[in-house]
Protein backbone atom coordinates (compact mmCIF):
# COMPACT_ATOMS: atom_id res chain seq x y z
CA UNK A 1 0.00 0.00 0.00
CA UNK A 2 2.92 2.30 0.77
CA UNK A 3 4.63 2.12 -2.53
CA UNK A 4 1.37 3.06 -4.32
CA UNK A 5 1.31 6.17 -2.30
CA UNK A 6 2.83 8.50 -4.51
CA UNK A 7 0.78 7.69 -7.98
CA UNK A 8 -2.28 7.93 -5.62
CA UNK A 9 -0.84 11.56 -5.07
CA UNK A 10 0.36 12.22 -8.54
CA UNK A 11 -3.48 11.17 -9.20
CA UNK A 12 -5.05 14.08 -6.90
CA UNK A 13 -2.70 16.84 -7.82
CA UNK A 14 -3.42 16.08 -11.70
CA UNK A 15 -6.72 15.90 -10.86
CA UNK A 16 -6.67 18.93 -8.98
CA UNK A 17 -4.99 20.67 -11.64
CA UNK A 18 -7.74 19.65 -13.74
CA UNK A 19 -10.58 21.06 -11.94
CA UNK A 20 -8.68 24.44 -11.32
CA UNK A 21 -7.35 24.89 -14.73
CA UNK A 22 -11.24 24.33 -15.71
CA UNK A 23 -10.36 21.25 -18.10
CA UNK A 24 -12.07 19.26 -15.64
CA UNK A 25 -16.06 18.44 -15.61
CA UNK A 26 -17.45 16.60 -13.18
CA UNK A 27 -19.64 13.80 -14.96
CA UNK A 28 -17.61 14.65 -17.92
CA UNK A 29 -15.86 12.85 -20.15
CA UNK A 30 -12.12 13.73 -19.83
CA UNK A 31 -10.13 15.41 -22.73
CA UNK A 32 -6.75 15.46 -22.36
CA UNK A 33 -5.19 18.97 -22.42
CA UNK A 34 -2.29 19.49 -24.60
CA UNK A 35 0.29 22.27 -25.47
CA UNK A 36 -0.56 23.67 -29.13
CA UNK A 37 1.84 25.97 -30.44
CA UNK A 38 -0.26 26.67 -33.67
CA UNK A 39 -0.82 29.96 -35.24
CA UNK A 40 -3.93 31.05 -37.16
CA UNK A 41 -2.36 33.14 -39.97
CA UNK A 42 -5.64 35.66 -40.58
CA UNK A 43 -5.97 38.14 -43.66
CA UNK A 44 -7.81 41.39 -41.66
CA UNK A 45 -9.64 43.85 -43.72
CA UNK A 46 -10.45 46.85 -42.43
CA UNK A 47 -11.38 50.35 -43.57
CA UNK A 48 -9.92 53.86 -42.40
CA UNK A 49 -11.41 57.19 -43.48
CA UNK A 50 -9.56 58.75 -45.62
CA UNK A 51 -9.96 62.16 -43.80
CA UNK A 52 -11.93 63.19 -40.54
CA UNK A 53 -15.24 63.99 -41.81
CA UNK A 54 -14.49 62.82 -45.23
CA UNK A 55 -17.59 59.78 -45.13
CA UNK A 56 -14.69 58.27 -47.58
CA UNK A 57 -12.63 54.83 -46.22
CA UNK A 58 -10.04 53.11 -47.69
CA UNK A 59 -9.53 49.56 -47.75
CA UNK A 60 -6.75 48.28 -45.18
CA UNK A 61 -5.27 44.41 -45.03
CA UNK A 62 -3.07 43.34 -42.01
CA UNK A 63 -1.87 40.14 -41.49
CA UNK A 64 -2.80 38.68 -37.82
CA UNK A 65 -1.08 35.78 -36.12
CA UNK A 66 -3.04 34.01 -33.36
CA UNK A 67 -1.68 31.28 -30.82
CA UNK A 68 -4.47 28.63 -31.75
CA UNK A 69 -4.78 28.03 -27.80
CA UNK A 70 -5.66 31.42 -26.91
CA UNK A 71 -8.21 31.62 -29.96
CA UNK A 72 -11.88 31.14 -29.50
CA UNK A 73 -14.64 30.79 -32.24
CA UNK A 74 -18.29 32.06 -31.20
CA UNK A 75 -21.17 30.74 -33.54
CA UNK A 76 -23.83 32.79 -32.78
CA UNK A 77 -27.55 32.11 -33.32
CA UNK A 78 -27.46 29.06 -35.30
CA UNK A 79 -31.13 28.36 -34.67
CA UNK A 80 -32.75 24.86 -36.00
CA UNK A 81 -35.32 27.76 -37.07
CA UNK A 82 -36.05 30.65 -37.38
CA UNK A 83 -39.60 32.42 -38.05
CA UNK A 84 -38.52 33.90 -41.40
CA UNK A 85 -38.27 30.74 -43.71
CA UNK A 86 -35.67 32.78 -45.41
CA UNK A 87 -33.64 33.25 -42.65
CA UNK A 88 -34.30 29.60 -42.07
CA UNK A 89 -33.33 28.13 -45.40
CA UNK A 90 -30.12 30.13 -45.45
CA UNK A 91 -28.70 28.84 -41.68
CA UNK A 92 -29.34 25.41 -43.26
CA UNK A 93 -26.98 26.56 -46.58
CA UNK A 94 -24.14 28.14 -43.74
CA UNK A 95 -24.00 25.55 -42.23
CA UNK A 96 -22.31 22.52 -43.41
CA UNK A 97 -19.88 25.40 -44.09
CA UNK A 98 -19.55 26.39 -40.95
CA UNK A 99 -19.52 22.39 -39.21
CA UNK A 100 -16.45 22.23 -41.54
CA UNK A 101 -14.63 25.49 -40.38
CA UNK A 102 -15.33 24.14 -36.70
CA UNK A 103 -14.13 21.15 -37.14
CA UNK A 104 -10.69 21.90 -38.40
CA UNK A 105 -10.22 25.12 -35.70
CA UNK A 106 -11.18 22.72 -33.15
CA UNK A 107 -8.32 20.19 -34.28
CA UNK A 108 -6.08 22.96 -34.14
CA UNK A 109 -6.97 23.61 -30.69
CA UNK A 110 -9.58 26.48 -31.16
CA UNK A 111 -11.62 26.77 -28.20
CA UNK A 112 -15.44 26.82 -30.00
CA UNK A 113 -18.34 28.03 -28.17
CA UNK A 114 -21.76 27.51 -29.65
CA UNK A 115 -23.77 30.30 -28.86
CA UNK A 116 -28.13 29.58 -29.46
CA UNK A 117 -29.37 31.99 -27.51
CA UNK A 118 -32.42 31.61 -25.67
CA UNK A 119 -32.00 27.62 -26.37
CA UNK A 120 -29.49 26.79 -23.48
CA UNK A 121 -32.07 24.96 -21.05
CA UNK A 122 -31.93 22.07 -24.33
CA UNK A 123 -28.33 21.42 -23.68
CA UNK A 124 -28.79 21.16 -19.47
CA UNK A 125 -26.96 18.23 -19.32
CA UNK A 126 -24.44 18.72 -22.54
CA UNK A 127 -20.76 18.64 -20.91
CA UNK A 128 -19.96 21.60 -22.81
CA UNK A 129 -22.41 23.72 -21.06
CA UNK A 130 -21.74 22.60 -17.58
CA UNK A 131 -17.85 23.49 -18.55
CA UNK A 132 -18.92 27.60 -19.29
CA UNK A 133 -21.07 27.57 -16.05
CA UNK A 134 -18.40 25.85 -13.98
CA UNK A 135 -15.51 28.84 -15.23
CA UNK A 136 -14.77 30.85 -12.50
CA UNK A 137 -15.61 34.78 -12.14
CA UNK A 138 -12.85 36.63 -14.01
CA UNK A 139 -11.21 39.44 -12.02
CA UNK A 140 -11.88 41.65 -14.82
CA UNK A 141 -15.45 40.84 -15.49
CA UNK A 142 -16.49 44.33 -17.43
CA UNK A 143 -19.59 45.90 -15.57
CA UNK A 144 -21.91 45.94 -18.73
CA UNK A 145 -20.76 42.36 -20.44
CA UNK A 146 -24.28 41.03 -18.97
CA UNK A 147 -26.34 43.28 -21.41
CA UNK A 148 -26.87 44.40 -25.25
CA UNK A 149 -24.49 46.37 -26.51
CA UNK A 150 -26.77 48.94 -29.41
CA UNK A 151 -23.58 50.71 -30.59
CA UNK A 152 -20.07 50.42 -29.90
CA UNK A 153 -18.93 54.20 -29.64
CA UNK A 154 -21.07 57.62 -30.53
CA UNK A 155 -19.66 57.65 -34.36
CA UNK A 156 -21.13 54.86 -34.95
CA UNK A 157 -24.33 55.58 -33.72
CA UNK A 158 -24.28 59.04 -35.17
CA UNK A 159 -23.50 57.35 -39.18
CA UNK A 160 -26.53 54.60 -38.24
CA UNK A 161 -27.07 51.57 -40.21
CA UNK A 162 -26.64 51.33 -43.70
CA UNK A 163 -29.55 49.50 -44.00
CA UNK A 164 -33.18 49.77 -42.84
CA UNK A 165 -33.99 46.88 -41.01
CA UNK A 166 -37.06 48.00 -39.20
CA UNK A 167 -39.79 45.96 -40.69
CA UNK A 168 -37.71 42.67 -38.98
CA UNK A 169 -35.97 42.10 -42.40
CA UNK A 170 -37.64 39.01 -43.73
CA UNK A 171 -36.99 39.03 -47.11
CA UNK A 172 -40.04 36.53 -48.19
CA UNK A 173 -43.27 37.14 -50.03
CA UNK A 174 -45.73 36.75 -48.26
CA UNK A 175 -43.87 38.28 -45.21
CA UNK A 176 -43.41 35.43 -42.38
CA UNK A 177 -45.05 36.03 -39.05
CA UNK A 178 -42.73 36.34 -36.21
CA UNK A 179 -42.52 34.70 -33.16
CA UNK A 180 -39.55 32.19 -31.16
CA UNK A 181 -39.48 29.03 -33.34
CA UNK A 182 -36.25 28.00 -32.27
CA UNK A 183 -35.30 25.15 -29.25
CA UNK A 184 -31.67 24.63 -30.37
CA UNK A 185 -28.63 24.99 -32.62
CA UNK A 186 -29.19 23.23 -35.38
CA UNK A 187 -27.73 19.54 -35.88
CA UNK A 188 -25.49 20.10 -39.00
CA UNK A 189 -23.10 21.97 -36.75
CA UNK A 190 -21.15 19.40 -34.51
CA UNK A 191 -20.91 19.82 -30.48
CA UNK A 192 -18.62 17.82 -28.86
CA UNK A 193 -17.43 17.61 -24.80
CA UNK A 194 -14.41 20.12 -25.35
CA UNK A 195 -16.49 22.77 -26.53
CA UNK A 196 -18.68 25.11 -24.64
CA UNK A 197 -22.48 26.25 -24.90
CA UNK A 198 -23.28 29.13 -23.67
CA UNK A 199 -25.33 32.57 -24.18
CA UNK A 200 -24.63 34.83 -21.24
CA UNK A 201 -21.90 37.79 -21.73
CA UNK A 202 -20.99 36.93 -18.50
CA UNK A 203 -20.51 33.02 -18.75
CA UNK A 204 -18.03 33.62 -21.95
CA UNK A 205 -16.18 36.04 -20.29
CA UNK A 206 -15.28 34.18 -17.79
CA UNK A 207 -14.87 31.07 -19.86
CA UNK A 208 -12.24 33.10 -22.35
CA UNK A 209 -10.34 34.30 -19.24
CA UNK A 210 -9.95 30.87 -17.58
CA UNK A 211 -8.54 29.71 -20.95
CA UNK A 212 -6.12 33.03 -21.51
CA UNK A 213 -8.04 33.30 -24.99
CA UNK A 214 -7.14 37.26 -26.35
CA UNK A 215 -8.46 36.35 -29.48
CA UNK A 216 -12.19 36.14 -30.69
CA UNK A 217 -14.01 34.79 -34.45
CA UNK A 218 -17.74 35.58 -34.60
CA UNK A 219 -19.62 33.29 -37.22
CA UNK A 220 -23.19 33.31 -37.38
CA UNK A 221 -26.54 35.11 -37.77
CA UNK A 222 -27.38 37.80 -37.98
CA UNK A 223 -24.85 40.14 -38.72
CA UNK A 224 -26.98 43.27 -38.50
CA UNK A 225 -28.65 42.09 -35.07
CA UNK A 226 -27.40 39.41 -32.91
CA UNK A 227 -24.08 38.94 -34.36
CA UNK A 228 -23.40 42.57 -33.77
CA UNK A 229 -25.01 43.25 -30.86
CA UNK A 230 -25.63 40.04 -28.44
CA UNK A 231 -23.61 40.82 -24.93
CA UNK A 232 -21.08 37.70 -26.25
CA UNK A 233 -21.11 40.13 -29.67
CA UNK A 234 -18.35 42.34 -31.73
CA UNK A 235 -19.48 45.19 -29.94
CA UNK A 236 -19.22 44.28 -26.41
CA UNK A 237 -15.79 41.66 -27.45
CA UNK A 238 -14.17 44.62 -29.13
CA UNK A 239 -15.08 47.09 -26.30
CA UNK A 240 -13.93 45.33 -23.80
CA UNK A 241 -10.23 44.71 -25.66
CA UNK A 242 -10.54 41.39 -27.06
CA UNK A 243 -8.74 41.16 -30.42
CA UNK A 244 -12.04 40.17 -32.40
CA UNK A 245 -12.79 39.30 -35.74
CA UNK A 246 -15.90 38.40 -37.74
CA UNK A 247 -15.61 35.37 -40.31
CA UNK A 248 -17.79 37.34 -43.13
CA UNK A 249 -18.58 34.80 -45.47
CA UNK A 250 -19.82 32.80 -42.49
CA UNK A 251 -22.88 35.50 -41.90
CA UNK A 252 -25.98 36.51 -43.18
CA UNK A 253 -28.17 39.55 -42.62
CA UNK A 254 -32.13 40.07 -41.88
CA UNK A 255 -32.86 42.20 -44.52
CA UNK A 256 -35.67 42.89 -46.76
CA UNK A 257 -34.79 44.18 -50.29
CA UNK A 258 -37.52 46.03 -50.74
CA UNK A 259 -36.76 48.46 -47.73
CA UNK A 260 -33.89 51.26 -47.83
CA UNK A 261 -31.34 51.07 -49.68
CA UNK A 262 -33.68 48.72 -51.90
CA UNK A 263 -30.21 46.89 -53.30
CA UNK A 264 -30.23 42.75 -53.14
CA UNK A 265 -30.66 40.91 -49.86
CA UNK A 266 -26.90 39.66 -50.68
CA UNK A 267 -25.91 43.64 -51.10
CA UNK A 268 -27.46 44.50 -47.96
CA UNK A 269 -25.09 41.96 -45.67
CA UNK A 270 -22.06 43.36 -47.71
CA UNK A 271 -22.76 46.82 -46.55
CA UNK A 272 -23.41 45.75 -43.14
CA UNK A 273 -19.87 44.09 -43.05
CA UNK A 274 -18.32 47.06 -44.75
CA UNK A 275 -20.30 49.12 -41.28
CA UNK A 276 -18.10 46.83 -39.12
CA UNK A 277 -15.34 46.85 -41.04
CA UNK A 278 -15.55 50.99 -40.53
CA UNK A 279 -16.70 51.41 -36.99
CA UNK A 280 -16.22 47.91 -34.91
CA UNK A 281 -13.42 45.58 -36.00
CA UNK A 282 -11.60 44.02 -38.76
CA UNK A 283 -13.41 40.75 -40.70
CA UNK A 284 -11.74 37.31 -42.32
CA UNK A 285 -12.47 34.82 -44.77
CA UNK A 286 -13.24 31.12 -44.15
CA UNK A 287 -10.32 30.47 -46.47
CA UNK A 288 -8.06 31.41 -43.71
CA UNK A 289 -8.78 27.73 -41.72
CA UNK A 290 -10.31 26.09 -44.62
CA UNK A 291 -7.53 26.96 -47.55
CA UNK A 292 -10.63 26.57 -49.98
CA UNK A 293 -12.67 29.62 -51.77
CA UNK A 294 -15.08 31.91 -49.56
CA UNK A 295 -18.40 30.53 -49.20
CA UNK A 296 -21.44 32.12 -51.22
CA UNK A 297 -25.05 31.72 -51.26
CA UNK A 298 -26.39 29.53 -54.19
CA UNK A 299 -28.91 32.29 -55.20
CA UNK A 300 -26.36 34.83 -54.94
CA UNK A 301 -26.40 35.53 -58.65
CA UNK A 302 -24.60 38.76 -58.62
CA UNK A 303 -21.44 39.33 -60.90
CA UNK A 304 -18.11 39.05 -59.16
CA UNK A 305 -16.48 42.01 -59.52
CA UNK A 306 -12.63 41.80 -57.52
CA UNK A 307 -10.46 44.78 -57.55
CA UNK A 308 -6.82 44.53 -57.35
CA UNK A 309 -4.88 47.63 -55.93
CA UNK A 310 -0.99 48.33 -54.58
CA UNK A 311 0.28 51.38 -55.97
CA UNK A 312 1.36 54.80 -54.50
CA UNK A 313 0.89 57.55 -56.95
CA UNK A 314 -2.79 57.79 -57.89
CA UNK A 315 -4.77 57.16 -55.05
CA UNK A 316 -6.37 53.97 -56.39
CA UNK A 317 -6.56 53.07 -52.54
CA UNK A 318 -9.14 55.90 -52.26
CA UNK A 319 -10.90 55.63 -55.85
CA UNK A 320 -11.52 52.03 -56.46
CA UNK A 321 -13.38 51.66 -53.05
CA UNK A 322 -15.66 54.76 -54.14
CA UNK A 323 -16.10 53.28 -57.38
CA UNK A 324 -16.75 49.84 -56.07
CA UNK A 325 -19.64 51.21 -54.00
CA UNK A 326 -21.50 52.61 -57.14
CA UNK A 327 -21.15 49.26 -58.75
CA UNK A 328 -22.98 47.83 -56.00
CA UNK A 329 -25.26 49.99 -54.76
CA UNK A 330 -26.76 51.21 -58.36
CA UNK A 331 -25.53 47.62 -60.52
CA UNK A 332 -25.91 45.13 -58.26
CA UNK A 333 -22.93 43.58 -58.52
CA UNK A 334 -20.67 41.99 -56.10
CA UNK A 335 -17.08 44.06 -55.03
CA UNK A 336 -14.27 42.69 -53.34
CA UNK A 337 -10.67 44.54 -53.01
CA UNK A 338 -7.57 43.39 -52.57
CA UNK A 339 -5.28 46.25 -51.24
CA UNK A 340 -1.66 46.05 -51.32
CA UNK A 341 0.84 48.25 -49.83
CA UNK A 342 0.48 51.77 -50.92
CA UNK A 343 4.15 52.45 -49.84
CA UNK A 344 6.49 53.66 -52.16
CA UNK A 345 8.84 50.91 -50.24
CA UNK A 346 9.68 49.09 -47.26
CA UNK A 347 9.49 45.45 -46.23
CA UNK A 348 5.59 45.07 -47.00
CA UNK A 349 5.61 46.52 -50.53
CA UNK A 350 4.92 43.79 -52.18
CA UNK A 351 2.71 41.80 -49.70
CA UNK A 352 -0.68 41.44 -51.05
CA UNK A 353 -3.10 38.06 -49.69
CA UNK A 354 -6.37 37.19 -50.94
CA UNK A 355 -6.18 36.45 -54.42
CA UNK A 356 -7.58 33.33 -53.80
CA UNK A 357 -11.17 35.35 -54.20
CA UNK A 358 -10.01 35.01 -58.21
CA UNK A 359 -10.99 31.33 -58.18
CA UNK A 360 -14.37 32.66 -58.66
CA UNK A 361 -14.69 36.16 -59.51
CA UNK A 362 -16.47 37.07 -63.13
CA UNK A 363 -14.01 39.94 -63.56
CA UNK A 364 -10.43 41.76 -62.31
CA UNK A 365 -9.44 45.64 -62.35
CA UNK A 366 -6.36 45.80 -61.71
CA UNK A 367 -4.78 48.97 -60.57
CA UNK A 368 -0.90 47.92 -59.63
CA UNK A 369 2.76 49.47 -60.29
CA UNK A 370 5.73 48.12 -60.08
CA UNK A 371 4.99 44.90 -57.71
CA UNK A 372 5.87 41.78 -57.20
CA UNK A 373 3.68 39.61 -55.74
CA UNK A 374 4.09 36.65 -53.52
CA UNK A 375 4.86 33.56 -56.16
CA UNK A 376 1.24 31.89 -54.71
CA UNK A 377 -0.58 34.72 -55.16
CA UNK A 378 0.64 35.50 -58.75
CA UNK A 379 -0.34 31.73 -59.48
CA UNK A 380 -3.92 32.56 -59.13
CA UNK A 381 -3.93 35.71 -60.97
CA UNK A 382 -2.05 34.21 -63.65
CA UNK A 383 -4.36 30.43 -63.43
CA UNK A 384 -7.74 33.43 -63.73
CA UNK A 385 -6.12 34.51 -67.37
CA UNK A 386 -5.64 31.15 -68.40
CA UNK A 387 -9.05 30.53 -67.63
CA UNK A 388 -9.91 33.00 -69.97
CA UNK A 389 -11.66 34.99 -67.73
CA UNK A 390 -11.64 39.24 -68.40
CA UNK A 391 -9.45 41.95 -66.91
CA UNK A 392 -9.83 45.67 -66.78
CA UNK A 393 -6.43 47.11 -66.42
CA UNK A 394 -5.58 50.83 -65.39
CA UNK A 395 -3.08 53.56 -65.49
CA UNK A 396 0.05 52.20 -63.84
CA UNK A 397 -1.14 48.38 -64.89
CA UNK A 398 0.94 48.86 -68.02
CA UNK A 399 4.45 48.21 -65.65
CA UNK A 400 2.08 46.84 -62.92
CA UNK A 401 4.37 43.77 -62.27
CA UNK A 402 7.62 44.91 -63.40
CA UNK A 403 9.82 46.05 -60.34
CA UNK A 404 12.91 46.24 -62.69
CA UNK A 405 14.38 43.25 -60.52
CA UNK A 406 13.80 45.09 -57.20
CA UNK A 407 11.74 42.85 -55.70
CA UNK A 408 12.22 40.21 -52.39
CA UNK A 409 13.04 36.39 -53.40
CA UNK A 410 10.03 35.30 -52.61
CA UNK A 411 7.77 37.52 -54.96
CA UNK A 412 8.06 37.29 -58.69
CA UNK A 413 7.94 39.68 -61.59
CA UNK A 414 5.55 39.55 -64.74
CA UNK A 415 7.47 42.03 -67.42
CA UNK A 416 6.45 41.53 -70.35
CA UNK A 417 2.61 42.04 -68.78
CA UNK A 418 1.86 44.95 -71.12
CA UNK A 419 2.86 43.66 -74.35
CA UNK A 420 1.74 40.11 -73.62
CA UNK A 421 -1.34 40.06 -72.17
CA UNK A 422 -2.52 44.03 -72.11
CA UNK A 423 -1.13 44.45 -75.75
CA UNK A 424 0.16 47.59 -74.83
CA UNK A 425 3.47 49.37 -75.24
CA UNK A 426 4.80 51.36 -72.41
CA UNK A 427 7.76 53.56 -72.42
CA UNK A 428 7.37 56.23 -70.20
CA UNK A 429 5.02 59.54 -69.81
CA UNK A 430 4.83 63.40 -70.95
CA UNK A 431 5.38 65.89 -68.08
CA UNK A 432 2.32 66.92 -66.00
CA UNK A 433 0.87 70.44 -66.87
CA UNK A 434 -1.11 70.39 -70.29
CA UNK A 435 -4.36 68.95 -70.00
CA UNK A 436 -4.94 65.98 -71.97
CA UNK A 437 -7.93 66.14 -74.67
CA UNK A 438 -9.42 62.56 -74.84
CA UNK A 439 -10.90 62.32 -78.43
CA UNK A 440 -12.71 58.52 -80.32
CA UNK A 441 -10.49 56.57 -82.41
CA UNK A 442 -11.16 55.79 -85.95
CA UNK A 443 -13.81 53.53 -86.07
CA UNK A 444 -14.50 53.45 -82.27
CA UNK A 445 -17.67 54.70 -82.76
CA UNK A 446 -20.37 52.55 -81.95
CA UNK A 447 -18.30 50.40 -79.31
CA UNK A 448 -20.37 49.28 -76.17
CA UNK A 449 -17.88 50.71 -74.01
CA UNK A 450 -18.19 54.23 -75.66
CA UNK A 451 -22.47 53.88 -75.27
CA UNK A 452 -23.26 57.17 -73.55
CA UNK A 453 -19.88 59.11 -72.77
CA UNK A 454 -19.32 62.26 -74.19
CA UNK A 455 -16.18 62.77 -76.20
CA UNK A 456 -14.36 64.67 -75.96
CA UNK A 457 -13.42 65.14 -72.50
CA UNK A 458 -10.33 65.82 -70.18
CA UNK A 459 -7.81 64.49 -68.54
CA UNK A 460 -5.58 65.73 -65.70
CA UNK A 461 -2.99 62.74 -65.45
CA UNK A 462 0.24 63.07 -68.00
CA UNK A 463 -0.28 61.02 -71.18
CA UNK A 464 1.22 57.58 -71.68
CA UNK A 465 3.92 56.97 -74.43
CA UNK A 466 1.98 53.61 -75.56
CA UNK A 467 2.07 53.13 -79.28
CA UNK A 468 2.49 51.26 -81.16
CA UNK A 469 0.05 49.14 -79.91
CA UNK A 470 0.18 44.84 -81.35
CA UNK A 471 -1.72 44.65 -83.85
CA UNK A 472 -4.20 42.07 -81.93
CA UNK A 473 -5.88 45.62 -80.04
CA UNK A 474 -8.13 47.72 -81.37
CA UNK A 475 -7.82 51.62 -80.19
CA UNK A 476 -11.17 53.20 -78.58
CA UNK A 477 -9.72 56.70 -77.66
CA UNK A 478 -6.80 58.62 -78.36
CA UNK A 479 -4.68 61.24 -76.22
CA UNK A 480 -3.95 64.33 -77.50
CA UNK A 481 -1.48 67.54 -75.57
CA UNK A 482 -0.23 70.00 -77.61
CA UNK A 483 2.98 69.89 -79.46
CA UNK A 484 3.22 65.84 -79.22
CA UNK A 485 2.42 63.07 -81.20
CA UNK A 486 -1.20 61.52 -79.90
CA UNK A 487 -1.21 58.52 -78.42
CA UNK A 488 -3.88 55.37 -77.36
CA UNK A 489 -5.36 56.21 -74.07
CA UNK A 490 -7.71 53.11 -74.21
CA UNK A 491 -8.08 49.93 -76.13
CA UNK A 492 -9.06 46.35 -76.22
CA UNK A 493 -7.24 43.29 -76.80
CA UNK A 494 -7.96 39.03 -76.49
CA UNK A 495 -5.15 37.47 -73.95
CA UNK A 496 -5.80 33.87 -75.16
CA UNK A 497 -9.76 33.90 -74.37
CA UNK A 498 -9.56 36.27 -72.21
CA UNK A 499 -11.46 39.83 -73.11
CA UNK A 500 -9.19 42.82 -71.90
CA UNK A 501 -9.20 46.47 -71.97
CA UNK A 502 -7.15 48.46 -71.19
CA UNK A 503 -6.60 52.44 -70.52
CA UNK A 504 -3.53 54.84 -69.01
CA UNK A 505 -6.22 56.66 -67.67
CA UNK A 506 -6.77 56.87 -63.79
CA UNK A 507 -5.45 60.04 -62.51
CA UNK A 508 -7.51 60.35 -59.13
CA UNK A 509 -9.32 63.85 -60.77
CA UNK A 510 -10.34 61.18 -63.51
CA UNK A 511 -12.66 59.39 -60.97
CA UNK A 512 -14.29 62.84 -60.51
CA UNK A 513 -15.13 62.95 -64.18
CA UNK A 514 -18.80 62.00 -65.10
CA UNK A 515 -17.50 60.98 -68.33
CA UNK A 516 -14.40 58.46 -67.31
CA UNK A 517 -16.88 56.87 -64.59
CA UNK A 518 -19.08 56.13 -67.30
CA UNK A 519 -16.68 54.81 -69.91
CA UNK A 520 -15.77 52.33 -66.50
CA UNK A 521 -18.92 51.17 -66.02
CA UNK A 522 -19.85 50.51 -69.84
CA UNK A 523 -16.62 48.35 -69.68
CA UNK A 524 -17.17 46.34 -66.72
CA UNK A 525 -20.25 45.30 -68.30
CA UNK A 526 -18.99 44.59 -71.43
CA UNK A 527 -15.78 42.75 -69.62
CA UNK A 528 -18.66 40.48 -68.12
CA UNK A 529 -20.41 39.95 -71.67
CA UNK A 530 -23.33 41.66 -69.98
CA UNK A 531 -25.73 44.85 -72.22
CA UNK A 532 -24.29 47.80 -71.32
CA UNK A 533 -27.10 49.79 -68.58
CA UNK A 534 -28.58 52.41 -69.05
CA UNK A 535 -28.12 55.45 -66.32
CA UNK A 536 -31.33 54.49 -64.69
CA UNK A 537 -30.38 51.52 -63.95
CA UNK A 538 -30.63 50.46 -60.38
CA UNK A 539 -29.39 47.39 -58.53
CA UNK A 540 -32.93 45.21 -58.46
CA UNK A 541 -31.21 44.13 -61.58
CA UNK A 542 -29.67 41.42 -60.09
CA UNK A 543 -31.36 41.52 -56.61
CA UNK A 544 -31.89 37.67 -56.50
CA UNK A 545 -33.32 36.44 -53.06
Amino acid sequence: MANNKPKVMSIVFLLLGSILSGNFVPGQKQVKATANNEKLLLSARSRVEVSEGSGKFRVVNSQLEWETSETAIIICDMWNRHWCKGATRRVAELAPYMNEVVCKARDKGVLIVHAPSGTIGHYKDHPARRRAQSAPKAANLPTDIGGWCRWFNEKEKKTGYPIDHSDGGCDCEPKCKQGSPWRKQIDTIQITDEDAISDSGVEVWNLLEQRGVRNVILMGVHTNMCVLGRPFGLRNMARFGKNVVLMRDLTDTMYNSRARPYVSHFTGTDLIVEHIEKFVCPTISSTAITGQRQFRFKNDKRPHVVFISAESEYGAAESLPDFAHELQMKYGLCCQILQGSTEKRGKERDYITGMEALTNADLVVLFVRRRAFPAQQMQYFRDYLDRGRPLIALRTSSHAFDTRGKHPEACVEWRNFDPEVLGGNYHGHHGSGPKCKVTAAERAEGHPILAGVQIPFSSNGSLYETSPLTKSTRTLLIGRIPNKEPEPVAWTNRYRKSRVFYTSLGHVDDFKNPQFRRLLINTVFWAIDKPVPKVETTAKRYATN
